[in-house]
């Protein structure tokens, strides 16, 4: 029986290791993420390498970072269509550019 009691305090000892270094929590949100995700990857093992790889300790705000990075460039690419649009609109109104100098 103290084979076991050993056994276990090894592997509780490793388990509080574990969670005190921040990878049980870091390990649940990866997978919290992976759960979440509504297209599942064709690979988890990739997601979860994607995901380990990119969560450097010294920056928490990573995937917050990221966030606003993939907001900023939907904005981004909305503007530019709006822009695109605007100026064939304008240029309905204006003469082409040539005839301005001509003038």
């Amino acid at each position: 029986m103290a084979h076991y009691k050993a056994a276990d305090s090894k592997r509780e000892q490793f388990r509080r290791y574990l969670e005190k270094s921040g990878v049980l929590d870091t390990l649940t949100k990866v997978l919290v993420a992976l759960y979440e995700e509504p297209e599942k990857p064709n690979s988890a093992l990739d997601f979860l390498k994607h995901h380990l790889g990119a969560s450097a300790p010294e920056n928490p705000d990573l995937e917050a970072l990221r966030f606003e990075v993939a907001e900023m460039k939907e904005k981004y690419e909305a503007l530019l269509e709006e822009n695109k649009e605007l100026k064939t609109k304008l240029a309905k109104y204006e003469p082409p550019q040539d005839e301005k100098h001509g003038e």
